[in-house]
């Protein structure tokens, strides 16, 4: 993995990024760090073409968005719209609402539509990406909902969310290596058991998950951007993004 690859997954600083004056002071500082991408999630609003200026202006790419998965499953040309706009490649639905995981049909029609909007998407050489929790790894007719949705969704790749996999009792080595050829991104996010006995967030490398094996197994499954993500940070997002910039870049990336 090269430090170019690495990008912040801007959920993580929402609540700095409510207003266009935010979101460029917080891009700003991002930068700052040292991360060259970013993956667009958790803005308020603003234009496409003035976030973009924005984004030039500091050297950064959007490597991938978050789209409201309502508007993926109803409308994926118009999500193609928005990251043509954004000169952006990569999109994921980031989570199931409404989903009924206890219900076969509400199951399939996820599927069913998580398919119909990644082939759309593919027709424009971009690609649709699903973006885990742990509800996925729920046991439906003897596999986890995880595997069911990749075995009947061809068009759909991943962005297996390594907090989120763990949680749900899956191994994130082993999703990464089954993703083999279907994972453009992965979200790297921490795991921490905390003072009350609680697993909770915590910046890269300050948790209890493997990152060296899971950066070589995305890296070997084809992995074009690791994104880093917090939930929730202690502080100031910014500089829970900073530690783990430069957790990764001084003891996982290439020099």
């Amino acid at each position: 993995m090269k430090v170019t690859q690495l990008a912040a997954q801007l959920f993580t600083c929402r609540d700095i990024l409510k207003t266009p004056a935010e979101i460029a002071a917080t891009l700003r500082r991002v930068r700052a760090v040292g991360y060259q991408a970013v993956q667009v999630s958790g803005m308020g609003p603003i234009a496409e073409d003035e976030l973009l200026r924005i984004l030039d202006g500091e050297g950064l790419v959007c490597c991938a968005t978050h789209e409201p998965g309502d508007k993926i499953l109803s409308d994926p040309q118009a999500v193609v719209e928005r990251l043509q706009k954004l000169r952006c490649r990569f999109t994921a639905y980031p989570h199931p609402a409404g989903v009924d995981f206890g219900d076969g049909d509400s199951i399939q029609r996820l599927i069913s539509g998580l398919e119909k909007s990644a082939a759309v998407l593919a027709s424009h050489e971009m690609t649709l990406c699903y973006h885990n929790h742990h509800n996925e790894f729920r046991k439906w007719e003897g596999r986890t909902i995880f595997e069911r949705i990749f075995a009947e969704a061809p068009h759909l790749q991943g962005e297996p969310d390594t907090y989120w996999v763990q949680y749900g009792g899956g191994d994130p080595v082993d999703w990464c290596q089954r993703l083999a050829g279907r994972l453009p991104l992965i979200h790297l996010k921490d795991f921490v058991v905390n003072h009350e006995n609680h697993s909770t967030f915590c910046e890269v490398g300050a948790g209890n998950l493997n990152f060296p094996r899971i950066i070589e197994a995305a890296e070997k499954s084809g992995c074009q951007w690791f994104i880093v993500e917090q939930d929730t940070t202690p502080g100031d997002p910014v500089d829970s993004l900073a530690q783990s910039f430069h957790y990764l870049a001084e003891n996982i990336c290439e020099s």
